[in-house]
Order: C-alpha cells, then structure tokens, then sequence
C-alpha cells in the first residue's frame, strides 16, 4: 500500500464533500496523459505504469491515440485518494479537439492545467485556459518536466502571469534541477518531499539546509501575496507578522475557488515525482460538488436551480457518446437527485422518456456497474435511445432543460465518398454516428456535386474521423483534397430596397410588399471567433401598423434562410444587420408565407445589390525552429500570406507567432520538417474570419 502526506482534514460529514470533478488540461505535449497515469497508479486504480511512447496508457485506449501518441478523445477516469472519490477527464490538447475539451469543462467543477518546465505557456495552454475562464472552472497549476535540460520554474510561472494573467500563487520550491531534481519543499508547511530513484512515494523530512534561506523568502512571498488577496488572513497577518499554514492553507482554498489565485504546484510526472503532492492539492484546494452553485436550468421559460442533492429531484447533462457496435455509452454529469437502474427518465430536449439500462462506473475502456448514481457523480449509462451530447435528462415529474456545450463552426471539408458503391449506406451510417459522438463534426449533400461533405474542425481532425471510418466500418472510402468553410459579409449595403411578391394562380394568392435596407454589423462583445464578423441582427422600424407584427417575425424567418447562401459563392452570409423599413399588406391574399417567402427573396436580391466580401478562416500559427532555419521559415509564411505578429527564444530555439489563412496551411507540416530537416514544430489555432484577397472579393449587381 502506498503512502503519502495529507494536508488535508475531513469538513462536514455529507459524502458530497469528498468528490471531486476534474479535468486535465493542457498543450500537446505538456504530458496531461502522463500525469494521468501516474494519478491512476499512485492511487492504486492501476499496478503498472503506462507510457505514452509505449503506447500502454489507460485513457489514450484508441489504436489511433496509441499510434499516433496524442490525446484525441477525452477520456473519464475514477480513483481514490485520502478518502475522496475523484473522477478525472483527460482531455485533448490538440486545438482540433478543442470541442472535446469545451464538452468536458462544461460538467467539470475543477481542473489541472499542465504546463510544460521548459516551454511555459504555449497556444493551446492559452485557449483551454480561456475556455476554462468562460466555464468559471477553477483551476490549479502543475508545472511538469521540471527534469528536463532547460527547465525553469520562475520563468514557468512568469509565462503563466504574462500570457493568462492569473495571479500564480507558487507553494512549492524544487530540489535540484534538470536532471538532479528529486523533490521539493512544501512551502505551507516547510517540509522537504524527496523521491528517491524507483521509489513510489515520498520520503518526508525537514527543509535541506542549502535552501532554507531562500524557502523562507519564498514562503514569505507567498503570505504576503494571499494576505494581499484574503481579509481573514490579513487580519492574521496584521496581527502576527506570518500565517500559520492552516490559515495559508484556508485562504489557498478560497483564493482557488473564487479565482483570485492560482496555486502552481511543481514536478515531473514521467519520473513520478510530485505526483502525490499534487493529488493532496486537488482535495485540499478544488471544490466539491457542495462548492459550486447550484446548476441552473429552465422549464417554461423560467430560470430554476437545483441543488446538489441526492434527494433533489434528478437532473443531469450528457457530455459525450460513445456509439459502440454493442450499444451506445453515453456519459452523464449527475447535477441533483438520484439515477438507479432502471429507471425512465425525461430528455428534456427531445421531449420523450428514455429508459436507463445499466449505469457503470468508467475507467477509460474498462467499466464497472453501479447500482445507482447521486448528485456529483460522472457516471456512463447504457439504455438511451436518442440522447445526444448536451441532452438533458431529469425526472420525468420535474422538468428542467439545463444549457448545453457551445459547439464550435467546422472549418475544414472534405468530399468523402465510397470505393464501392454498394457501401454508400454503410458509410452514410457509419458518418452519422460520428457525427452522434463528436457533434463538432458536421455531414452534409453538396447540392451542385450531389458528393458527400464531411466537415470538421481542422485536417488531423478529420483525418482522424476516416480513419474510424476504415478501422472500425471495414469501408474503403476515397477523400477528396481539403477546403475551408468560407463566409460571406456585407462590404457596403443597400439602403430601400424593394422586393414586392405577388403569386396568382387560382384559389387564394400570395401578396407581399417588403422595404429593406441592410448594412455591415459586427458584434460588440467579444466572441469566440467561431461567428466570424459577427452574426446577424434583424430589427423592424414600420411605423402605423403596414406590416403588423406576426409578418415581421415571418420576414425576419425569410431573411435568416437567405443566410445560407451567399450571392459570391454559395457561402453562408455573416455579419450584417437587415432593417425592415416599410410594406404593404393585401387583405385577403398576404399570409405568414408569403411574406416569408418575400424576407427570403429579397434579402437574397439585396445582398445580390450590395457590396459583398468573401471571409476566409485565419489561424495564429507558432513556429519553433532552430535559430539558423528562421529566415527560411519567415519566407515561407509570407509565401502562405502570413503576417508575423510576433518572434523570440525559448529554450534556445527561436520562436515566431504568425497569423496565415487556414487554406494557405494544408500541407504546411511536411513542408516545415523538410525545411529544418524535422527540428521544427508548428501549433495552431483559430481567431476567427478575416477578408479574402481582393482578387476573390467581388461586387455583384442585380
């Protein structure tokens, strides 16, 4: 049995507080999987180390994940440390998996980020931490690989509060460095955590002489830092010159969970160092389900909360599905209430009962049944028919619809088709159940080419989904080349425009006279960049009643299925407010479709008027290459029409951030290896639309 030093005590008695939901997040590379891993066999949930290089992990289970050593499904894990039941999500780190992520963060109440000893903070370290922002998830920090040449804690956390503007509260101090570091000191309670080689846990003892000058400086930082933040432990402050590290320790919980601070925590999960001080850190500092505010949902238009209560009545969100070829697993985030085999439950979004077969409890592939789930609880079920990520599921007597994960636009497409073409049902079925396991992928029929498109949220990620195709279907499937999801936009618009539609052809007719003017609009708040230049808005400004209110409504329907097309090319249209400024109305032959019919035709003629742009998706590509390979690189980008935002070192190599089109990347990281003879890397990800070269814009008349 393994053994470790607790910083934590028992509060209260309901059985809540000792849960704790977490998600691993992080950059590629950052070693999320491994610090998994190691979590899983510190807890004694496994009796073997996995390696990613290996390809033995517990949650990188997918042949694709195993050969291609990158995280590309989150997967749920639960284990037990201290008393607590702890159910942790290991989520992607690529960005074109960050739906996955967004899905996860959605039920999760805390979360790790993981960020790399040498690197610091890399792009995609920065838009999880964002999406975690916009969750309210707390968070802590672990600085890992802190074994690696080149590895520095101060400048770690230095790039945590320059690039995510946190205030990083650090409670640790390394014991050697790079390849010497073999422990740390707990800056709490100033004691040392040693790790002897192929030892599993730590050795505890009093701070080595060497360091206790500069631990003491540390620890004084780090009061003066929560005092600065926390009125109890100012009052302690004040009073006393230090904090004990029971009151360091209460005011670290509450600076996390209100997102004041951050803990940063330090270690190298590889070698199994810091592993256990991190999970005393994950029960003492990360709330529990009693911690967060109830979950809000509506019914009937009116907002209702739920505690988190076993005897509440149910309520639950499904985050993921897995269509598997024995039935589908789908994964639920219990809010309130009780779920027990058996049981019918209400989809609040589908509006129909399903019946929850088994419940199990998850350990990435491997499961097992539970008689029931409470409040808290991160469970699978086996049973629902047509639930789908984001579904609801509640008491069939107590109602409530909770909101569901925002899912992000696809940017990429590729023709997909059969080799044979007695499989086009076998691959129209196999593409509908991706697209039931990953809602970020989208299937649709090119209504010119009559071919299938599959679209998704960048190459690797669709790459990856043909692949499940060939791997798991037994389909030969051709893929046509990749191409981007333009948008369009309105350049300059056109003010009264007139669109009149009159239909008579016996029996009552259609009569509708409609008035527009459309102009640019973009979006004040800031968004997600999956809108591009920011939406649509449709307002009405007819005086005296000429269009009365429920025809405005049927304009506005109109003008919303003219956005699917665009008069450049076919794309949807983006960013414009449509004002209904006049209209006539027939008394006998006008009728909800005509004028709908009337909303559609015209702003399709409008646009057709007005000065339109075509929207291209941009990227924010970091480049790091050797230093001698940079003039190359930059060549290169302006080549692809990038524009260099920014350049530096890190780690002795040098490092450029560029923003380039996404069509201008395919192909990009072959191109990239042969030029630095494979000792370039590239991330990137998205920041939304921007105007395609002039050559592609274009102004049409009618």
């Amino acid at each position: 049995m393994r053994t470790h030093v607790s910083t934590h005590t028992h509060t209260g008695t309901d059985p809540l507080a000792g849960v704790r939901n977490l998600g691993i997040l992080a950059h590629v590379d950052a070693g999320k999987t491994t610090v998994t891993e190691r979590i899983l066999y510190t807890t004694g949930t496994t009796h073997k180390r996995g390696e990613v290089h290996d390809g033995t992990t517990v949650t990188d289970f997918d042949p694709q994940e195993r050969d291609r050593g990158i995280t590309i499904f989150a997967a749920a894990v639960s284990c037990s440390w201290d008393g607590h039941r702890i159910n942790l999500i290991d989520t992607p780190g690529h960005v074109d998996f960050a739906d996955e992520v967004e899905r996860s963060l959605r039920v999760l109440d805390g979360a790790v980020a993981v960020f790399d000893a040498v690197a610091g903070v890399e792009p995609q370290s920065e838009s999880v931490w964002r999406q975690a922002d916009r969750h309210g998830v707390p968070r802590i920090a672990f600085v890992n690989k802190m074994d690696r040449a080149g590895a520095d804690l101060d400048t770690a956390v230095a790039s945590i509060r320059e690039r995510l503007h946190p205030v990083p509260l650090v409670v640790q101090l390394p014991i050697g460095t790079e390849d010497g570091f073999t422990g740390v000191v707990d800056l709490v309670r100033m004691r040392a955590l040693v790790w002897a080689d192929g030892a599993d846990a730590a050795e505890e003892g009093p701070v080595p002489d060497a360091l206790r000058e500069e631990a003491a400086h540390r620890r004084r930082l780090l009061e003066e830092a929560v005092a600065e933040r926390h009125p109890a432990a100012l009052e302690e402050f004040c009073d006393r010159e230090t904090l004990t590290a029971a009151t360091l320790a209460a005011a670290l919980r509450d600076l996390t969970r209100t997102g004041d601070g951050v803990v940063v925590l330090c270690g190298s999960a590889y070698r199994n160092r810091g592993v256990e001080p991190l999970l005393d850190a994950v029960v003492t500092y990360l709330p529990s389900p009693l911690d967060v505010p109830p979950v809000r949902g509506t019914h009937d238009g009116t907002e209702q909360e739920r505690p988190a209560d076993p005897a509440a009545p149910m309520a639950a969100l499904a985050f993921k599905v897995n269509a598997t070829p024995t039935g589908r697993l789908t994964y639920l985030r219990v809010y309130s209430g009780t779920i027990e085999k058996g049981d019918t439950v209400w989809d609040a979004g589908t509006r129909r009962t399903e019946r929850i077969g088994r419940i199990l409890r998850v350990r990435a592939d491997r499961h097992d049944p539970l008689e029931r789930a409470v409040a808290g609880d991160i469970v699978a079920v086996v049973g629902l028919k047509s639930s789908r990520a984001g579904s609801t599921l509640c008491a069939p007597g107590a109602p409530l619809l909770l909101e569901p994960p925002g899912v992000a636009e696809p940017v990429v497409h590729v023709a997909v088709e059969a080799r044979r073409s007695t499989d086009t049902d076998r691959l129209a079925a196999a593409l509908t159940r991706l697209t039931e396991e990953d809602p970020s992928l989208a299937v649709r029929a090119d209504p010119e080419t009559g071919q299938t498109v599959l679209s998704g949220m960048g190459e690797l990620h669709l790459e990856v989904a043909m692949e499940r195709v060939r791997r798991e279907h037994g389909l030969e499937v051709s893929v046509g080349r990749p191409g981007v999801a333009y948008r369009e936009t309105v350049g300059e618009g056109v003010t009264g425009f007139v669109y009149r539609h009159v239909k008579q052809d016996g029996g009552a007719g259609q009569f509708a006279h409609v008035v527009l003017d459309v102009e640019p609009w973009e979006r004040d708040t800031e968004g997600d960049g999956s809108e591009g230049a920011g939406g649509f808005v449709f307002r009405s400004t007819v005086v005296g009643g000429r269009v009365p209110q429920e025809y405005v409504r049927a304009v506005e329907a109109g003008c919303r299925d003219a956005l699917a097309a665009g008069p450049l090319g076919g794309h949807p249209v983006t960013g414009l407010r449509v004002t209904l400024t006049d209209g006539q109305t027939h008394v006998k032959d006008s009728s909800d479709t005509a004028f709908r019919t009337a909303g559609r035709f015209g702003l399709r003629d409008a646009l057709r008027a007005s000065e339109m742009v075509l929207l291209e998706p941009v990227v924010e590509v970091t480049v790091t290459v050797p230093e001698d390979a940079v003039g190359g690189v930059l060549g290169d980008l302006a080549a692809r029409r990038g524009r260099v935002t920014g350049s530096g070192t890190r780690g002795g190599a040098a490092v450029v951030t560029a923003t380039v089109p996404l069509a201008e990347l395919f192909g990009y990281a072959t191109r990239l290896r042969s030029r630095t003879q494979g000792r370039g890397t590239f991330t990137a990800r998205p920041t939304g639309y921007a105007p395609a070269p002039v050559a592609t814009t274009v102004t049409t008349t009618r």
